[in-house]
């Protein structure tokens, strides 16, 4: 099988279960590694370490959040409208809450 053919192969709408805490658990190891390596780098009291870890720990909420929507069936829906979260965003944000239209309207 050539490169060019697993590319046009169509991708399920949605992500089953397995898969999603698959990416989840990728992406809680990934934010744990960065907030021990901030601990680790001796620099506790500056500003941007502080910050860093705020919003490191900010992601490790949302990821376990996402656990609770995959263990309680609503993983993949989208927050705002109710609609199927792209699973194109789910790759990239596997613990999104919402689609990039709501997501837009959230931070605004």
């Amino acid at each position: 099988m050539s490169l060019d053919a697993s590319r046009t192969e169509p991708r399920p709408e949605r992500l089953t279960a397995h898969e999603a805490r698959q990416r989840l658990e990728h992406a809680r190891s990934t934010r744990l590694t960065q907030l021990q390596a901030l601990g680790e780098s001796g620099q506790a009291d500056d500003q941007l370490t502080v910050a860093q870890k705020d919003a490191i720990e900010r992601v490790l909420k949302e990821i376990e959040a996402a656990f609770a929507r995959v263990d309680g069936g609503s993983y993949g829906t989208c927050l705002g409208c109710g609609k199927p979260v792209p699973g194109e965003r789910l790759e990239i944000l596997p613990y999104t809450r919402y689609c990039v239209a709501c997501q837009r309207r959230a931070a605004a």
